[in-house]
C-alpha cells in the first residue's frame, strides 16, 4: 500500500484526527527544519510522524551528537516507521501519544528539548487535548526552543498560535500539494504545570 493510500484511508475513516490528506512532500519537509542548527548537538522530538516525510529528512540531518525521538501513536504508521528508519542511530521511535512526551522524555534522562516538530492536526484536536499538548511542550522545550508546527492551511491560523505562543512566523511553501507551510513559534503561553 502506498503512504497516499494509507493516508487518505486513515483520513476519509478518522477525519480531523489525520493531519492531512497526503504525506508532506520534501519540499514542505525541509522547511518545516529549516531553523535548525546542525552543526550543534540538538535533541529535536517529532510529534506526529505519519510514515516519515520529516523523520527522513530529520535522519539525514541529525548529526553524531544529536538525538531525534520520534513519537508515533497510530500503529500502522509506527510499524512503517520501524521499518523505514531502523539503521537510524540518531533516531528513537516511541509508540504513544504527545500529551505523555513529558514521561517519555523523563523515561530517557531528557529534562529538555531544542526542538518540537508537530505533524499533529493541532487546530483540530479538541480544547482540551490541544491544551495539554501545548502546555507539554512548553514543560519539555528550552527557552529558545522552537515549536514546528506543519500546515495544509497557510495563514488561516495564524491568530490561535498568536494565543498559544509569544512569537510566531511563518514560512510559506507553495510546491506542497496542496500548498502548505511551517508556524515556527516560541515561548508557550499556557501557564506550564508545575512539577
Amino acid at each position: 500500500m502506498s503512504d497516499l493510500t494509507l493516508f487518505l484511508g486513515k483520513f476519509l475513516r478518522h477525519g480531523t484526527a489525520i493531519a492531512s490528506l497526503a504525506p508532506s512532500s520534501r519540499w514542505l519537509a525541509r522547511a518545516t527544519v529549516s531553523n535548525i542548527d546542525w552543526n550543534r548537538p540538538n535533541v529535536v522530538v517529532e510529534l506526529g510522524a505519519g510514515t516519515g516525510p520529516i523523520t527522513r529528512i530529520l535522519a539525514e540531518r541529525a548529526g553524531p551528537h544529536s538525538r531525534v525521538l520520534v513519537v508515533e501513536r497510530d500503529p500502522d504508521f509506527a510499524a512503517i516507521l520501524r521499518d523505514r528508519f531502523r539503521d537510524q542511530p540518531a533516531l528513537e521511535l516511541i509508540e504513544g501519544d504527545a500529551r505523555d512526551l513529558s514521561a517519555m522524555l523523563r523515561d530517557r534522562g531528557i529534562a529538555r528539548v531544542d526542538h518540537v516538530i508537530s505533524g499533529l492536526p493541532t487546530p483540530s484536536l479538541p480544547r482540551d487535548v490541544r491544551r495539554d499538548m501545548i502546555r507539554t511542550v512548553g514543560e519539555v522545550l528550552k527557552p529558545e526552543g522552537t515549536f514546528n508546527q506543519i500546515t495544509e492551511m497557510p495563514w488561516v491560523y495564524r491568530g490561535l498560535y498568536r494565543r498559544l505562543f509569544d512569537d510566531v512566523r511563518f514560512h510559506f511553501e507553495p510546491r506542497n500539494l496542496p500548498p502548505g507551510g511551517v508556524y515556527f513559534c516560541r515561548g508557550v503561553k499556557l501557564p506550564v504545570a508545575s512539577s
